[in-house]
């Protein structure tokens, strides 16, 4: 059965997964593993890892995490959506800030 967000996935969120899942192919060419090698290293069956270098849309993300591990690559998870760089959550932050800062008025009798 076919997920309903494929039909409403946007086709440039399809070719960035097809982007991804070729990028991993070539990774693992460029390393000299077979794809029998990447199916014992990651512990994904190898119709799973086929669909990963397809870039198939329906692969869980644990898989495409263990391919990267297995590839040496698996810091570039922590920078997905890394707060330090995400662009509209630090203009929502600026834009929270006060206007202005008043000096705290004094309790009497203190």
């Amino acid at each position: 059965m076919r997920s309903n967000f494929i039909d409403i996935m946007p086709p440039k969120l399809r070719r960035l997964l097809k982007k991804l899942g070729a990028d991993i192919s070539i990774a693992r060419k460029k390393r000299r593993l077979s794809i029998d090698m990447m199916c014992e290293r990651t512990g994904i069956a190898k119709q799973t890892y086929q669909r990963v270098e397809k870039g198939d849309p329906t692969v869980s993300f644990g898989a495409l995490a263990m391919c990267l591990f297995a590839l040496g690559e698996e810091k570039r998870i922590g920078d997905l959506m890394d707060v330090s760089v995400d662009d509209t959550g630090l203009l929502l932050d600026r834009d929270s800030l006060p206007k202005r800062i008043r000096k705290p008025r004094e309790v009497k009798g203190s």
